[in-house]
C-alpha cells in the first residue's frame, strides 16, 4: 500500500472513532511506521477555565491514537492494534488557543508487540508539551530488526 493510500485509509479510520471525532482529530501524515495527528484547541477541551489550558486527558488521547496509527502504518504489522502500555510525561502546558500536534514513530516490532515513541507540541515545536513511549499489540507481525538500534542493542 502506498503512503497516499495509507493516509486516505487512516483518515477514514479516524473519522469513525467516536472519541477522535469528538476531539476533532485529523490525520496529517502517515506511512512507514510514522504518523502525525493533530487536534484544534476548543473551549470544551479546556481543563482549567481560569487558564484556558487544554486538559491533559485530551492530549493523552491524541498521543495514544497517534501512536496506534504509527503501529498500523508499520510495513510489518498486518492487523489492527491495541494499547498495552502507554507512559506519558507532561513537560509543560500547551498554549491556549493553539492546535496540538502529535508525531509518533513505531521504532521496533516483534511477533506480538510494537514499540512506539511520540511527542506532542503546540506552535512551539522546539519545546514539547508531552512525550510518550508505548507498547502496542502487533498480532500477525513478523520479527523485524529495530529501525535504529544502537551498538549496545545489537545494531551495527
Amino acid at each position: 500500500m502506498t503512503d497516499a493510500e495509507q493516509l486516505a485509509l487512516a483518515r477514514q479510520f479516524i473519522a469513525v472513532i467516536p472519541h477522535a471525532r469528538a476531539l476533532g482529530m485529523e490525520v496529517e501524515e502517515m506511512g512507514q511506521g510514522r504518523a502525525v495527528l493533530s487536534m484544534p484547541w476548543a473551549p470544551e477541551l479546556v481543563g482549567d477555565p481560569s487558564t484556558g489550558v487544554i486538559h491533559g486527558g485530551a492530549v493523552s488521547a491524541l498521543m495514544d491514537t497517534c501512536a496506534g496509527a504509527a503501529v498500523m502504518a508499520h510495513p510489518n504489522v498486518t492487523q489492527v492494534t491495541a494499547t498495552i502500555d502507554l507512559r506519558i510525561e507532561y513537560m509543560r502546558a500547551a498554549q491556549p488557543g493553539q492546535r496540538i500536534r502529535a508525531e509518533a514513530v513505531c521504532h521496533h516490532v516483534t511477533r506480538s508487540v510494537a514499540f512506539v515513541r511520540a511527542t506532542a507540541t503546540d506552535d512551539d515545536r522546539a519545546r514539547p508539551v508531552a512525550t510518550a513511549t508505548g507498547a502496542f499489540t502487533a498480532g500477525g507481525a513478523s520479527e523485524v530488526p529495530a529501525l535504529s538500534a544502537s551498538p549496545e542493542e545489537g545494531g551495527a
